[in-house]
C-alpha cells in the first residue's frame, strides 16, 4: 500500500485563505483542540508562536535572552540569517523543499542568546484550518553557546476538514555547549499528508533531544531528519512514539552523522500497528573514531491487516567505533494478557495496559492536559478499529 506519491498541484495555496484577526475568532471546538495541544494560558511558557494556514496570529516572548519572530520578518531584521537559511537542509532536496523555497507560507524563527537557560518551554503551533490547502513553512531555531531551550511544537488540522498537506522545513543549530530539547505532539487528520524536512547541526559539547509523538490517524507521513554532530562530545537522541491505523502510511526515520571524536547518538522507536503500513528507519554513520551509536526499534502488531518494517543501517569509516542495533516485531504475548486477566482485568483492559506500557514516554515540559489525552489514547487500545 505504497502511498508516498503526492500531487502538489491539487492543493490550493495557503495564502488564498481567509485570515482571522486573532485566536478569539476560532470556534470553541478549535480552541479546545489547541488547548489539548498545549496552547493553554494556565501553563507556564517562556514564549509562544501560533500560525494558522499562512498567517502568524500569535508571536510573543516573556523574557530577555529569547527571540521569536515570523521567519519572513527575520529576513528584514538580521543579515546573519543568510548563514542559516537553507544551510542544514537543501532547497533542492526534493519537490517539497522546492515548493517551500518557491512559495513560503511563513514559519517561526527562535533564537536563545548565549548563556541563557530557559526555565519553562517555548510553545509553537502550526494549524491548518482550511480545506485542501498546502501549508508550506520554514522554521529556524538557534541555540547559542551555553544556552538551553525546551521547545514544544504542536501541529494539527481543523477537526472537520478533509484533505490537507503540511510541508515543514526545519533547521536547528545547537552551538558549543548548548542544549535543545524538541518535542513534537501532532494531531493530524485521516486525510492529511505530512512532509517534514529537517536538518540539525550540533557543535562541540552540544546536545539535541528529539521526541516525536503521533497517536492519532493520519493519511500519510514521511520524514527522515538528518543530524550532523560536528564537535567533540556532541550528542543527539531521537525517540518516536507512533500508533499506526488502517489506511495510514507512516514512514519515519532518522539519520545521524558522527563527524567528531566522542560523539554519541541513539535512535529509538516504539510502534503499535492497528493497521496500515508502518516503516521505522534508522541510520548512523561513523565518520570519526571513538564514537558510539545505538539503534533500537520495537513494533507491536495488533492486527493481521497491518504491515510493520524496521530498517536499521550502520555505516562506519573507522574501526575504533561502537555501533549497535536491535529490532523486534511481534504481537502481545498471550501469557501476559492471561496474567493480567487472572488479576481481574478484562482482555481489552489487559491489552490496553500492555500497549500503554509499551508506548509510555516521559516528555520534559509536556502540558498536563496533553499528557492526560495521550494516556487516554493509550488506554483505548481499540481506537482506530
Amino acid at each position: 500500500m505504497k502511498k508516498e506519491t503526492i500531487n502538489l498541484k491539487k492543493f490550493k495555496s495557503a495564502k488564498e485563505t481567509s485570515k482571522p484577526k486573532d485566536l478569539s475568532e476560532l470556534t470553541e471546538e478549535e480552541k479546545e483542540r489547541l488547548k489539548l495541544l498545549g496552547l493553554d494560558e494556565k501553563l507556564k511558557r517562556e514564549g509562544e508562536y501560533v500560525q494558522i494556514d499562512a498567517t502568524p496570529l500569535l508571536c510573543r516572548k516573556k523574557i530577555e535572552g529569547l527571540e521569536i519572530f515570523p521567519i519572513t520578518e527575520v529576513f528584514k531584521k538580521y543579515d546573519f540569517i543568510s548563514d542559516y537559511y537553507w544551510k542544514a537542509v537543501s532547497s533542492e532536496k526534493d519537490e517539497f523543499t522546492k515548493a517551500v523555497a518557491e512559495d513560503l507560507d511563513n514559519g517561526y524563527f527562535i533564537r536563545v542568546l548565549p548563556g541563557y537557560k530557559l526555565v519553562y518551554p517555548v510553545q509553537t503551533c502550526l494549524y491548518i484550518r482550511t480545506e485542501n490547502i498546502a501549508q508550506k513553512v520554514h522554521n529556524i531555531v538557534i541555540v547559542e553557546e551555553g544556552a538551553e531551550l525546551n521547545l514544544i511544537t504542536s501541529c494539527s488540522v481543523h477537526p472537520h476538514i478533509g484533505s490537507a498537506l503540511h510541508i515543514g522545513v526545519s533547521e536547528f543549530y545547537v552551538k558549543k555547549g548548548g542544549k535543545l530539547t524538541f518535542s513534537m505532539i501532532h494531531v493530524w487528520g485521516e486525510k492529511t499528508d505530512v512532509r517534514p524536512r529537517t536538518g540539525i547541526i550540533v557543535e562541540e559539547g552540544g546536545t539535541y533531544i528529539s521526541t516525536y509523538v503521533s497517536l492519532f490517524p493520519v493519511r500519510n507521513i514521511q520524514t527522515a531528519p538528518v543530524c550532523r554532530l560536528l564537535g567533540k562530545d556532541a550528542k543527539a537522541s531521537f525517540i518516536s512514539i507512533i500508533a499506526n491505523y488502517p489506511g495510514s502510511y507512516v514512514n519515519i526515520g532518522g539519520e545521524v552523522h558522527l563527524e567528531a571524536e566522542e560523539t554519541k547518538t541513539e535512535i529509538i522507536s516504539r510502534n503499535v500497528v492497528y493497521g496500515g503500513e508502518n516503516i521505522a528507519r534508522g541510520k548512523i554513520i561513523a565518520k570519526a573514531p571513538k564514537v558510539k551509536g545505538h539503534l533500537e526499534c520495537q513494533g507491536l502488531m495488533l492486527s493481521d491487516e497491518g504491515i510493520m518494517r524496521a530498517i536499521p543501517e550502520l555505516d562506519s569509516h573507522f574501526y575504533d567505533v561502537e555501533l549497535t542495533h536491535e529490532a523486534a516485531v511481534g504481537k502481545i504475548a498471550q501469557e501476559e494478557v492471561e496474567y493480567l486477566m487472572a488479576r481481574g482485568l478484562s482482555e481489552d483492559e489487559a491489552t490496553s495496559l500492555i500497549v500503554k506500557g509499551f508506548l509510555t514516554v516521559k516528555i520534559e515540559g509536556i502540558p498536563p492536559a496533553l499528557q492526560a489525552q495521550i494516556d487516554k489514547t493509550l488506554e483505548l487500545a481499540k481506537l482506530g478499529f
